[in-house]
C-alpha cells in the first residue's frame, strides 16, 4: 500500500465493498468517463476524447468478463455490453456524440436498476 493516507483509505474502502457496491462504483466510473468523453469531443480535444472512450471500453470489457453465467440475466447483460462496445467503437471512429449519449443513457438505466437491487439486498 501507498504511504499516502488518503490513498490508503481509498484502497481499504474498495477492499471492504460488497460486490454490489463495487458494481455501482464501476458504473459510476463508466458514466463519468462517458461524460468526460463528450465534453472533450465538444471542445475538439480529440486526444482526451479518445483516452476517455478507451477507458470506457476497458470498463465495459471488465464488466463483461466478470459476468457470472449461473444467473440468467448474465446472458442479456453480455449482449448489452457487446452493444456498448460496438457503439463505443463507432463513437471512437466517427466522433459522434449521439453514440456516446445512447451508451450513457443505457448505462445510467442499468446503474439505477442495480442501485435499486443493492438497496433491497442490504435492507
Amino acid at each position: 500500500m501507498s504511504g499516502n493516507p488518503y490513498q490508503k483509505y481509498k484502497e481499504e474502502a474498495v477492499m471492504t465493498m460488497t460486490p454490489g457496491e463495487m458494481l455501482l462504483l464501476l458504473y459510476d466510473e463508466l458514466l463519468k468517463r462517458l461524460t468526460l468523453a463528450e465534453l472533450h469531443l465538444n471542445k475538439e480535444n480529440f486526444n482526451e476524447f479518445e483516452k476517455q472512450v478507451t477507458r470506457s471500453e476497458e470498463i465495459v470489457r471488465y464488466l463483461k468478463e466478470t459476468l457470472d453465467f449461473q444467473y440468467p440475466i448474465s446472458r442479456e447483460l453480455y449482449q448489452m455490453y457487446d452493444f456498448f462496445l460496438v457503439e463505443l467503437s463507432r463513437a471512437h471512429a466517427s466522433r459522434k456524440k449521439e453514440l456516446l449519449q445512447e451508451v450513457r443513457r443505457l448505462a445510467q438505466e442499468l446503474r439505477e436498476a442495480f442501485g435499486e437491487a443493492e438497496k433491497k439486498v442490504s435492507e
